[in-house]
């Protein structure tokens, strides 16, 4: 029972100080509205092969999933911040276990990521994007399972990083290519063989086919495949989480 109000406790933080960081709720907004407007509007003239619907509907799931992915492996700074500021330690000393405190801040993480990506997603109609409601359930589990693996992954990461600026240097080597092999951006056919395998690697690449073809009913992958890799991604990163917890914290 100690463990479960440990976890709602943790969760209960992160939310609520996102919840009061009204800068940040508005500029991630802003920055998936701006890149779906302007990048989209500026290559929806584009000729991609295999595109069924002009170019800034086919982007839209991928600013969604852009959005769990800066949200999501950004969480791991609040790790640094309770480091810093010397909350880690009260933590640390706590009968809580380390798998409890990951997953109170996994699931903080994930709400944040989710809610975000969800508010994108009610913009669809403002931009022409017609979202296949009967399919949200759907939509929202996929968007769970990889904020999921987002957060564990943004978190391991912080917990072998002692600054915020070693942390942001890191994540733009992991971030921006993780979005740019995903098929956020682009179609999967017009990927070049050689970089298929490090695309197939990628978790958001299953996450951001899902949801497209949940609002789209465009996929290059069975649907059952992306949920698959996607529930064992979160599994594995939780685990791996875990043990950079036990082992740094």
């Amino acid at each position: 029972m100690k463990e479960h109000r440990a976890i709602i406790a943790l969760w209960y933080r992160e939310v609520k100080a996102y919840s009061n960081d009204r800068p940040r709720i508005i500029s991630s907004i802003v920055r998936s509205l701006l890149w779906l407007v302007i990048f989209g509007s500026g290559l929806n003239s584009a000729r991609f092969s295999g595109l069924e619907v002009n170019y800034q509907e086919f982007l839209f799931p991928g600013v969604v999933g852009m959005s769990l992915l800066f949200t999501s492996m950004f969480a791991g700074v609040s790790v640094i911040w309770d480091r810093e500021f010397g909350f880690l330690k009260e933590i640390v000393v706590s009968p809580i276990t380390r798998p409890a405190m990951l997953l109170g801040k996994v699931l903080g993480g994930s709400t944040i990521a989710v809610a975000e990506a969800l508010l994108i997603l009610s913009c669809s109609s403002l931009i022409g994007v017609h979202v296949n409601w009967i399919n949200l359930p759907l939509i929202l589990l996929a968007m769970i399972l990889i904020s999921f693996t987002l957060v564990s992954l943004g978190l391991t990461v912080a917990s072998f990083i002692e600054s915020f600026e070693g942390f942001n240097t890191i994540m733009s080597f992991v971030i921006m290519p993780m979005f740019f092999m995903s098929g956020a951006v682009f179609p999967l056919s017009s990927v070049p063989e050689w970089m298929m395998p490090i695309v197939r690697l990628n978790p958001l690449t299953y996450g951001v086919d899902a949801i497209r073809t949940l609002i789209l009913g465009i996929s290059y992958m069975d649907l059952h495949v992306d949920f698959a890799v996607l529930a064992a991604s979160s599994l594995l990163m939780l685990l791996l989480g875990s043990r950079a917890f036990k082992a740094r914290m």
